[in-house]
């Protein structure tokens, strides 16, 4: 029965390491999900994946050690409901800017008395198989992640991260960055002072402060600053990145469209 050890790595004090999936075909899921992440988050908001895609990519990494999490399109209960009803061990929440926000959230995500998640958990619960077993612990279970993304939720953040049942704060750097007035300035020192703002709140509310790393040296970095829920790229960066390397080393030269590169 599940088992969050992304939530027992993180209560140690370890950082945790996941990577988005965007592409709906279940080879690209299977093959990353063959690496040492700890969970793979399959993106609702900004991808065109559907949850009956989802559930089909879940399986295809159902041999894997690595925990499937569904960032879902919106703060919606139906949303979250069927992420976690196809058996998601975690859900990222966006847009969450209050107190109001993130209590809506917790409750989405948890079963009476402590929330109003509807009872029909479906393949979470091996379709009913193991459904006491699921229902009795996965109150406990269930890693309930919200998004920072907006100077709104910065100014909330005591707030929203004092809300029972949060365990991670996940920044959003593009979005933060623009709702701060430094669109993509990722290096920018007012950037930089909100993070430490999220790292130092999480620090006192016992949250796990989350983000996304953009290469390695960017992860790095980030667990240096205190984050522990760190997601490193997705399946179209590393597409990106990997044939953008083999080209370069066995031509000399990019033959992709874009900045800085050559186009045939």
């Amino acid at each position: 029965m599940i088992k969050n050890k992304v939530k027992e790595k993180l209560k140690k004090g370890h950082y945790s390491v996941g990577t988005w999936i965007t592409i709906g075909h279940a080879e690209v899921c299977e093959i990353l999900s063959s690496f040492a992440f700890d969970w793979i988050i399959f993106d609702t908001e900004h991808s065109p994946l559907s949850i009956e895609t989802i559930q089909c990519l879940m399986q295809a990494m159902s041999r894997s050690a690595a925990l499937p999490i569904v960032r879902v399109g919106w703060n919606d209960q139906v949303m979250i409901k069927r992420a976690l009803d196809i058996g998601a061990h975690g859900v990222l929440i966006p847009w969450v800017n209050s107190g109001k926000d993130a209590a809506n959230a917790v409750r989405a995500c948890k079963y009476p008395p402590q929330g109003i998640r509807g009872c029909g958990p479906r393949r979470a619960s091996k379709y009913g198989l193991c459904l006491n077993e699921y229902i009795e612990l996965i109150n406990e279970e269930i890693l309930v992640g919200i998004q920072i993304e907006t100077e709104e939720a910065l100014n909330n953040l005591d707030a929203i991260l004092s809300v029972e049942g949060v365990d991670v704060a996940y920044v959003g750097p593009m979005d933060l960055s623009m709702s701060l007035g430094y669109p993509n300035q990722l290096t920018h020192p007012g950037f930089k002072s909100a993070l430490q703002k999220v790292v130092e709140s999480c620090k006192k509310h016992d949250v796990y402060a989350g983000i996304h790393a953009a290469s390695a040296e960017d992860f790095k970095e980030r667990v240096s600053q205190g984050f522990q829920f760190i997601t490193l790229l997705s399946d179209c960066d590393f597409l990106i990145h990997g044939c953008t390397e083999a080209l370069n080393k066995a031509m000399g030269r990019c033959v992709t469209k874009g900045d800085g590169c050559e186009s045939r």
